[in-house]
């Protein structure tokens, strides 16, 4: 990553607020960037994001569902680069309601893509995918020319979204490219429908987690930190040519299954996690995991965190936050 890069530069974060897009703010502030973003809630609420980074940010409440407000935005801010992060993520909701799922996760692209070409001199447009666009596959781990078979409302929303990308290469030459991460986890994720948060509240409040699943799916987990790196030296890279157009996997390569994890956050707390099978987990995909060789090669990332050293520093932050009373953006 070029610090230097990042100096000045006009960044729109649509989903700031949520728990990628509030550490990928974080980190842009920190590098000098001047930050747009934009979420349909803004909590100011002290989590990953200070008060202090709050005061910095350019916020602006509003859904990328709103043409007219993504075109203002571009126009009024004189934006350089676009880190599209806004979507209806959570699988389980997504089902229950897919029209606002396809709205958010699809108009939505096609809004945030539309209005960077029309305005033009964007510098790079990164748009976030998810292993999920793959659908389910019997050859592991996914790879970026693997079929998007999405087959339920949240995968096909990814699927979908991904090729409208693609498009806006391809006929208009947009330089956008594209992001398709493990499971992402890491401080200031508070949706507990998530394994990983989950399980550390319940390990600090002596509850039993309840898994969806049978315990045996299997997934790639990816610390936050290596993620918002990734992210960054794409948009960088996105400047050259052959980038724009392209996906990239972003994984630790190292899956394991639901018990495995809960056991290895058990001791890595040091407090015993119990657990309830409860085996309703529909329209999930049991195995999931990604290769990351593409973009070893082509961007130079790889991550930086094991497992076990991303977990410690997760757990460690939940402890303080639980225990401080945040501060909340006059």
């Amino acid at each position: 990553m070029n610090k230097n890069f990042w100096k000045n530069k006009k960044v729109l974060i649509t989903g700031f607020e949520g728990f990628l897009g509030s550490n990928l703010s974080k980190t842009l502030i920190s590098l000098g960037a001047s930050v747009v973003g934009l979420d349909i809630k803004v909590r100011r609420k002290e989590t990953i994001l200070s008060v202090a980074d709050y005061q910095k940010i350019t916020v602006v409440k509003g859904s990328v569902t709103n043409y007219r407000l993504l075109e203002a935005i571009l126009r009024k801010e004189k934006i350089d680069i676009v880190f599209h992060l806004a979507a209806e993520a959570i699988v389980g909701k997504c089902h229950k309601n897919p029209l606002c799922t396809f709205a958010t996760n699809i108009m939505g692209t096609w809004n945030v893509l539309e209005a960077c070409a029309k305005i033009g001199g964007i510098e790079a447009v990164v748009v976030a995918s998810s292993d999920k666009a793959y659908g389910s596959h019997k050859k592991l781990p996914y790879k970026e020319d693997a079929p998007l078979l999405g087959n339920h409302p949240y995968d096909v929303s990814k699927s979908c979204a991904d090729l409208i990308a693609a498009t806006y290469f391809h006929s208009y030459g947009l330089p956008v490219a594209i992001t398709r991460c493990g499971n992402i986890y890491g401080p200031g994720d508070f949706y507990l429908s998530r394994i990983i948060p989950d399980a550390i509240k319940c390990s600090m409040g002596g509850k039993t987690i309840l898994l969806r699943s049978d315990g045996k799916f299997r997934r790639d987990y990816v610390f936050v930190d290596d993620i918002v790196d990734g992210y960054l030296l794409l948009a960088e890279k996105l400047q050259q040519g052959g980038f724009s157009g392209e996906a990239f996997n972003f994984s630790n390569e190292n899956p394991i299954d639901v018990i495995a994890l809960i056991h290895k956050i058990s001791e890595i707390a040091g407090t015993k996690i119990n657990y309830k099978i409860l085996n309703r987990a529909k329209y999930e995909i049991k195995n999931q995991y990604l290769s990351s060789d593409k973009a070893k090669k082509w961007l130079r990332w790889k991550p930086k965190y094991s497992l076990q050293k991303g977990l410690r520093k997760t757990i460690a932050w939940y402890k303080k936050f639980y225990n401080t009373k945040p501060q909340t953006v006059a």
